[in-house]
């Protein structure tokens, strides 16, 4: 998560709004790029980004702020224990 709102700042990731000029309501989550390769969609960078996608509005709003993201990502975390990835990511 943290590398993913570190690079963020930097224009590494881009946000859907920044890819496309179409206003929708995934306009804050990061650009998911296509992937082929199975290799690639277990990678840090490809997984992150889905994880990231996946969190709740309020964390995406903070998100800027790193030390308020890490507290309301952390409380979010301790609300909700998830044992597998495919449970986080299927959870809305």
């Amino acid at each position: 998560m943290l590398f993913i709102h570190r690079n963020k700042t930097k224009k590494y990731f881009l946000t859907n709004n920044e890819s496309h000029n179409i206003d929708t309501r995934q306009r804050n989550d990061v650009h998911l790029p296509q992937a082929n390769l199975t290799i690639y969609q277990r990678g840090a960078q490809y997984l992150g980004i889905k994880i990231f996608n996946n969190l709740p509005l309020e964390i995406k709003i903070v998100a800027d702020k790193q030390k308020t993201f890490k507290r309301e990502l952390k409380k979010c975390l301790c609300n909700h224990t998830f044992y597998t990835m495919e449970e986080y990511l299927t959870h809305s």
